[in-house]
């Protein structure tokens, strides 16, 4: 997972091309390869390529050195050596969410840090830095527990904590990082912290919703909910029936209790041979649910959707939370894409309307589009009294809309590519913002959970960055971004809360958040 720090250096920092041309002292290289028990790797080497990949395929870091730490002492020693020799450091596990790329400096991957350990007695889970959400479900179900994973079991448990994670049991429960105990840290100066909300309230706070770019997280304790079973799966509604399902959902996600959490995706199928005869070549709106009462009253709550008229597909029923992963059946392979996100204080079916009819089968690119109902445990922080724990930004929001494009061609390339590449990806972050744009009456910011791509490199790079914090949030963050990391050693995040961003914001008093209007985007 990448750990906060500017995308784009600030004036503190190295310029990208000194980054580039950066060299390291061959004495020292021989002494990190000395200390750490993970690989170390440079352009050329065998295994380098494979080392920087990640699940995402369109940007990909291009590192001076990588370090494949086995433990956190590894880490300690990459860090030391980064800062050494001059170099800004990004951290990879998966590689789902990778948004701001390194070309130069030096790459932790964690992946080899993968350790999973579950106390039953008190309902707690410990999962290492390149630990996945699979491994944690697998490990808690045969006590009946549950973590508050998201909807894919490759997804790093560290990466989405720290952003929030709006998971599969969200509305009950809250975010993944309402649940986290301590956090094992690397700092910028290579120390090793536990943080813990006693130990370091304003660190711990900041950390969960707010850390990327604050250090290195090895390891996370969390705590895990007594769910063995959901009332789940999807409701799939054919081209034909798109404006009746869209005001449907809505309709009823104003109906729904806490205990249900659920969301509408629109997807245009190609008409490719491997795909199921059902899917291809089709538009398609699904209807995913997760419920965590009985398998009766499920039925019963979802009575008014499946009056839309009859389904593509309707596999709702009773299922082992170890299966809740079939809900969404997020792609496992790694490919190219981009993608951004709007939080909502409320919504509309025409403006939804607006979004399918800019993104559906007359679209210039795909686009997947889904629709999350928040509120809920999410709102308060799973607490009754009392702040909640993190930083997680605009937790009054209804529903989060995000919109993604697998990239194809120029627009997938690994690198900058070209004048090609970025006119192409420019089109698709074009279409992107004019379908956002149509529910502008209601955004209240971004979610750092759903910038996909290489959000760090747009020229609006600070108002991606704002935007997924309220005004003095974003300030605290900076000022805390500014005490622990001063020299931006963790730089490659977009939602990095930097004080050039934080100098862009209102002062206190103009405003609740960033104004965002379809004109300030791309």
């Amino acid at each position: 997972m990448e750990i906060n720090a500017p995308a784009r250096p600030s004036a503190a920092t190295l310029e990208p091309a000194a980054v580039d041309r950066a060299a390291f002292e061959p004495a020292a290289l021989a002494a990190l390869v000395a200390q750490v028990r993970g690989p170390v790797l440079v352009p050329g080497d065998d295994g380098y390529d494979a080392e920087r990949s990640g699940f995402q395929l369109a940007r990909q870091h291009r590192p001076a050195v990588i370090v494949g730490a086995r433990c956190a002492e590894d880490v300690v020693a990459a860090v030391r050596f980064a800062r050494s020799q001059g170099l800004p450091v990004a951290v990879q596990a998966t590689g789902h969410g990778l948004s701001a790329a390194t070309d130069g400096g030096l790459l932790i991957s964690t992946r080899r840090m993968a350790g999973v350990r579950v106390d039953a007695a008190a309902g707690t889970a410990r999962a290492e830095a390149g630990a996945v959400w699979g491994q944690v479900v697998e490990a808690a179900a045969p006590y009946g527990l549950a973590p508050l994973n998201g909807s894919s079991p490759g997804v790093g448990v560290i990466s989405y904590t720290l952003g929030g994670g709006v998971g599969v049991l969200a509305r009950t429960y809250g975010f993944a990082a309402d649940r986290v105990r301590s956090v094992d840290l690397v700092t910028a100066d290579a120390r090793e912290l536990r943080v813990t909300a006693e130990r370091d309230p304003e660190l711990f706070r900041a950390l969960l919703g707010g850390g990327h770019g604050l250090g290195v997280v090895t390891a996370m304790e969390f705590g895990l909910v007594p769910v063995a079973r959901l009332y789940g799966g999807q409701l799939v509604f054919g081209g034909e029936q798109i404006d009746e399902a869209l005001a449907a959902y809505l309709h009823w996600t104003g109906t729904v209790p806490d205990e249900l959490t659920s969301s509408l995706a629109l997807i245009v199928y190609p008409d490719l041979p491997q795909l199921p005869a059902a899917l291809r070549g089709r538009y398609l709106a699904q209807i995913r649910i997760a419920y965590t009462g009985s398998a009766e009253e499920g039925e019963r709550l979802v009575a008014p959707l499946r009056a839309v008229g009859p389904r593509v597909s309707d596999d709702l029923r009773e299922m082992p939370y170890a299966e809740s992963h079939t809900i969404h059946r997020d792609p496992a392979d790694p490919h190219a894409y981009d993608g951004d996100n709007a939080l909502l204080s409320g919504l509309d079916a025409a403006a939804l309307r607006r979004v399918a009819a800019l993104t559906g089968p007359a679209a210039p690119v795909m686009c997947v589009v889904q629709l999350n109902h928040l509120g809920g445990a999410m709102a308060t922080g799973g607490v009754s009294t009392g702040a909640p724990a993190g930083s997680v930004g605009h937790r009054d929001a209804r529903y989060a809309l995000r919109v993604l494009s697998p990239l194809t061609g120029a627009a997938a390339g690994d690198g900058p590519g070209g004048a090609e590449a970025a006119a192409a990806l420019a089109d698709v972050r074009a279409l992107h913002a004019e379908a956002l744009a149509a529910v502008a009456p209601w955004r209240l910011g971004r979610s750092v959970n759903f910038l996909l791509g290489g959000h760090g490199d747009r020229p609006d790079a600070d108002e991606v960055a704002r935007s997924v914090h309220a005004p003095e949030e974003h300030r605290q963050l900076a000022a805390l971004k500014a005490q622990h990391d001063p020299e931006n050693v963790f730089r490659f995040h977009p939602a990095a809360a930097t004080d050039r961003a934080a100098a862009a914001l209102p002062a206190p008093g103009r405003g609740n958040s960033p104004d965002i209007r379809p004109a300030d985007r791309p």
